[in-house]
């Protein structure tokens, strides 16, 4: 199964836990973790991004959804897209 992974730079003094909201995370299966979680589940390679840095991983088809969420999010600095097969 192929994954889009974001990598998502929140501002400062933001909640991590209004990214996504229940009902995108339940549509989407997102996971949406730290760096030092995706490790922990199998993500190598990943260097320290900092406390204000979010994975979320996706099914690819469900990528555009989750951009679109992102570009909108008032909590969201910038992201970058990854693809992993």
């Amino acid at each position: 199964m192929s994954l889009t992974v974001f990598e998502v730079h929140l501002n400062p003094g933001s909640i991590a836990d209004e990214l996504l909201s229940a009902e995108v995370k339940k549509e989407t299966n997102a996971q949406v973790m730290t760096v030092a979680e995706a490790k922990k589940v199998g993500f190598g390679g990943l260097p320290d991004l900092g406390p204000n840095v979010r994975l979320i991983a996706v099914a690819k088809r469900d990528g555009g959804w989750i951009q679109k969420v992102l570009e909108a999010s008032h909590i969201v600095s910038g992201f970058r897209v990854h693809h992993v097969d």
